[in-house]
């Protein structure tokens, strides 16, 4: 098999599946304030992923009160 997978096929056959993925919760599963859809929860959920935790915590944010940003007007 090449290096490269070609398509999702090759890729299960190659490294297997998650039917059976077990997320694991430890003490370095901790929430984030991180908005949704932003650079640093997209990094976090990568974390998350990486070590094999839920990808969602309990605690983590559910809206966007409290932030500022540009608004810029419509054209």
């Amino acid at each position: 098999m090449s290096a490269v997978c070609k398509n999702v096929f090759e890729a299960i056959l190659k490294y297997g599946h998650d039917e059976d993925f077990d997320p694991a919760v430890d003490n370095h599963f901790m929430p984030t304030d991180a908005p949704a859809g932003s650079p640093e929860k997209i990094e976090i959920l990568r974390k998350r992923v990486e070590l094999g935790q839920p990808l969602w915590h309990d605690d983590d944010r559910v809206d966007y009160s409290g932030l500022t940003g540009a608004i810029r007007p419509r054209e």
